[in-house]
């Protein structure tokens, strides 16, 4: 039962966490990358908010399975080359 716990709250941290542009920039990205950055520059270009959670981008992109963990896996590699921020809630 502890387990399930470990599993359950180790699950809800990528979910709750806020993804925010640095720069729009999509040279040298892949596909999943560059579809997470223009996500984002629309929403900012549109309502002014550069910033959205990682649950929201999954549904948006329409991201299920296993290619959830590939999104985070973006996510990281676009942070690890600042053009994103990934801050916990």
């Amino acid at each position: 039962m502890g387990e399930a716990r470990g599993k359950k709250s180790s699950e809800k941290t990528p979910v709750q966490t806020i993804v925010v542009l640095n720069r729009n920039t999509t040279w040298r990205c892949g596909k999943l990358e560059k579809s997470i950055v223009n996500h984002l520059y629309k929403r900012y270009k549109n309502f002014g908010r550069p910033s959205e959670s990682i649950k929201d981008i999954m549904l948006n992109l329409n991201l299920t399975g296993e290619k959830t963990d590939s999104c985070i896996d973006a996510l990281r590699r676009l942070e690890k080359r600042n053009i994103v921020t990934i801050t916990p809630l």
